[in-house]
């Protein structure tokens, strides 16, 4: 086959393959060619609550798809679980696509899923995508870096495993950092970050921006 009778999103979903696909931010436009070609092919689907609904509508007629997303206080399956689940599912012949929110491997399960292709032997491959940490200040005219004021910026998680024995963001180190903190899942605490980073050294007078659903249409700052 050359190369010009190959779709611009690659060969389609492949059976007995776990597919680890990054439905981007949460605007469906911003959904890739490669994450639209494995969802129109594949024949199980399983999705987060946060990957963007209405690209399932590219899914095959008769692909099962599988709600397996989360909430703090709420799964509809652990991850344990879901990681079961997609092996067993190529292992029966299926191409499977993980269908997760942001990127699959950006303060996301990807790699524990990963890990569990590997033990199991089952093939899988990962489709990258714009993480919100980037996206939503960007569509908030927000920009992570800038030439004059922020050379870099560092990903943060601000919900860690609870099951830790101790925390391991370094809060001293994030205080000195000389660019953008891009904070995820911390609403809910907020304040206790805040004040970590401002007993850190952190300047109180740092300007901070709150997106919440962002490029999507309920997107609030």
């Amino acid at each position: 086959m050359g190369s010009a009778e190959i779709p611009f999103g690659g060969p389609a979903a492949s059976a007995g393959t776990v597919y680890l696909v990054g439905g981007g931010p949460g605007d469906p436009g911003l959904v890739g060619l490669r994450a639209a070609r494995l969802l129109a092919t594949a024949t199980v689907v399983a999705y987060d609550r946060l990957a963007p609904p209405e690209a399932l509508d590219l899914c095959r007629d008769d692909a099962e798809l599988i709600y397996v997303g989360k909430q703090p206080d709420r799964h509809a399956l652990a991850q344990d679980e879901i990681n079961a689940l997609l092996v067993a599912k190529a292992r029966a012949g299926d191409a499977v696509v993980r269908f997760k929110g942001g990127d699959p491997f950006v303060l996301a399960r990807g790699s524990e899923e990963a890990q569990a292709c590997v033990a199991a032997g089952v093939p899988f491959e990962v489709v990258p995508a714009v993480t919100a940490g980037i996206a939503a200040p960007a569509y908030a005219g927000i920009p992570v870096t800038h030439r004059g004021a922020a050379p870099a910026f560092a990903v943060v998680t601000g919900h860690e495993d609870p099951t830790k024995g101790a925390t391991q963001v370094d809060y001293d180190a994030l205080a000195r950092f000389p660019g953008t903190l891009l904070l995820y899942m911390g609403v809910g605490r907020v304040r206790e970050i805040a004040a970590a980073l401002v007993a850190a050294g952190k300047p109180v007078t740092t300007p901070v921006a709150l997106v919440r659903w962002g490029t999507t249409r309920g997107n609030r700052r």
